[in-house]
């Protein structure tokens, strides 16, 4: 632990910088957006100094997590800044401005609770201390959000655009060709091969060689093989792609996890802050086992990012969906307990999500999605997917009781639509977290799904549970109403369904 000298230090600086913090943001909101920028930038000085200060492993990552969030949170700030006093300028965005805006601000938002998540197991005295200045942070930024109007994102349809052979109107030709080619066919910037026929041996040392804020798009070809590795793409790495040999022949394998004194954050297997990335044709996965509990194979931070025919594979907690706009198509996603949360705007599309079996007396949940805020963009919708079953609980379903979701945060929401659900899944469908928390005010909802565990007569009955019968409500959901995806994916290239229709 820390010395009493340096806990005294911690506690006179956190307390000086609380009080000379401005508590009233200006109305203006140009003015806010400043003054929250600054007040994030003073938490980041602010907690550096002792991010490496304590002897505890845990702790120090906490610390360590809570800078590159609360840096996450400053970069989203700035593009909001830069849009709105530049609304011409297409640099980071869609073109929706509104939408854009509502994006950034919903994860700037979220990053905060994230920092806090990271002290579970420690010392509740830093947490305590650092919770008041983030505290501050997220009221400013809760403000600036609530001045975004609501008609950007949802109940607003886009016109339609050409799918393009099945893949998203905003996915450029050239992205659209990368993820259609073989992988053979994929013209590479850089080759990784275990057997030295690539420039790279590992993943992560061709991370670091790929260029900083590239424009154009930057492709990584991982040669078939296991790489026993944590990989981490760092905000500065925009647009890259990486492409394996195929689902489960390239695989990138970690085992980090919360039993070991990793954060759930710091977990990751391989973990992805730059925009615009992109995966085809490889498998995210951590082997700690459900006896390690939080251990994630995927981390997204990556706006308008896309993961097609990816395997990602663990169990509690196996795919952290963190923050921004992100699409999966044709991926298999299996775990345990809520082993796909977080709280991007996420649309899951003709993907497996297989339940596994994790511990004696444990219950499955698919979904924990963590929307904080009304106003958040946020969310998960999963469509023309298959939930089901996977190979170790086939056959002993009524072991494992699994449901399609719980909620983690107060305004949770998580839509299923045009899905197979087998008998794996519970007549109730979903789960409490504790009690009555977030019954009223999250938003579930089930449209058009079939199969044995699809039926909603047994169905709890939380005023926050829809039974979507309308399908101009349903279509809130789909790829180019909920994350925009006629804006964005054509240039990835990764196919997608844009509305209801297959």
């Amino acid at each position: 632990m820390a010395s009493r000298p340096t806990i005294i230090l911690f506690l006179y600086l956190f307390s000086s910088f609380s009080t000379n913090s401005s508590s009233a943001a200006p109305s203006d909101f140009v003015a806010t957006l400043k003054s929250t920028i600054d007040e994030v930038q003073g938490v980041i000085s602010l907690v550096s100094k002792f991010a490496n200060q304590f002897d505890d492993f845990r702790l120090s990552n906490a610390l360590n997590d809570c800078v590159d969030l609360l840096d996450y949170s400053a970069d989203e700030l700035g593009w909001t800044l830069s849009a709105t006093e530049n609304p011409n300028s297409n640099d980071n965005s869609t073109g929706n401005r509104n939408s854009d805006l509502k994006a950034w601000l919903s994860a700037a938002l979220g990053n905060q609770d994230t920092c806090l998540d990271g002290f579970e197991g420690t010392n509740s005295f830093v947490k305590g201390l650092v919770a008041g200045s983030l505290d501050t942070v997220t009221s400013l930024v809760s403000e600036v959000l609530g001045q975004i109007p609501s008609g950007g994102r949802l109940g607003r349809k886009l016109k339609s655009v050409s799918e393009g052979g099945g893949f998203p109107a905003w996915m450029k030709g050239s992205d659209r060709r990368l993820l259609q080619a073989p992988a053979g066919g994929v013209s590479a910037d850089a080759v990784v091969a275990q057997d030295g026929t690539g420039q790279f041996t590992s993943v992560m040392d061709a991370v670091l060689a790929a260029p900083d804020y590239s424009e154009r798009r930057y492709v990584i070809y991982v040669k078939r093989g296991v790489y026993k590795e944590n990989v981490e793409i760092k905000k500065k790495k925009w647009n890259l792609m990486i492409v394996g040999d195929g689902m489960d022949v390239t695989i990138i394998s970690g085992s980090r996890n919360f039993v070991d004194g990793w954060t759930t954050f710091r977990s990751a297997t391989f973990a992805v802050s730059g925009k615009g990335f992109i995966a085809r044709d490889i498998t995210f996965e951590n082997t700690a086992g459900p006896e390690k509990h939080q251990a994630v194979a995927l981390r997204s931070d990556s706006d308008l990012s896309a993961y097609y025919r990816c395997a990602i594979k663990g169990y509690q907690d196996t795919l952290y969906a963190h923050s921004l706009r992100q699409f999966y198509r044709e991926c298999r996603i299996s775990g345990t307990v809520d082993f796909i949360f977080g709280n991007g705007a996420v649309v899951i599309q003709n993907c497996q999500i297989l339940a596994k079996k994790g511990l004696p007396n444990q219950k499955n949940t698919i979904t924990a999605q963590g929307r904080k805020d009304p106003n958040q963009n946020t969310g998960f919708s999963l469509q023309f997917s298959n939930m089901s079953a996977d190979s170790d609980l086939i056959g002993s379903a009524n072991s494992t009781l699994t449901y399609l979701g719980r909620p983690w945060k107060q305004y949770s929401r998580t839509v299923f639509m045009q899905s197979y659900m087998s008998d794996v899944i519970r007549p109730e469908g979903w789960l409490e977290w504790q009690g009555n928390f977030a019954l009223d005010t999250l938003y579930y909802g089930e449209y058009m799904n079939y199969g044995p565990g699809a039926g909603l007569s047994s169905r709890v009955k939380w005023p926050g549970l829809h039974a979507i019968t309308n399908s101009s409500q349903a279509s809130a959901f789909t790829v180019a109403q909920f994350i925009d995806g006629n804006l964005w994916l054509p240039s990835t290239g990764v196919k997608f369904t844009a509305g209801l229709a297959v």
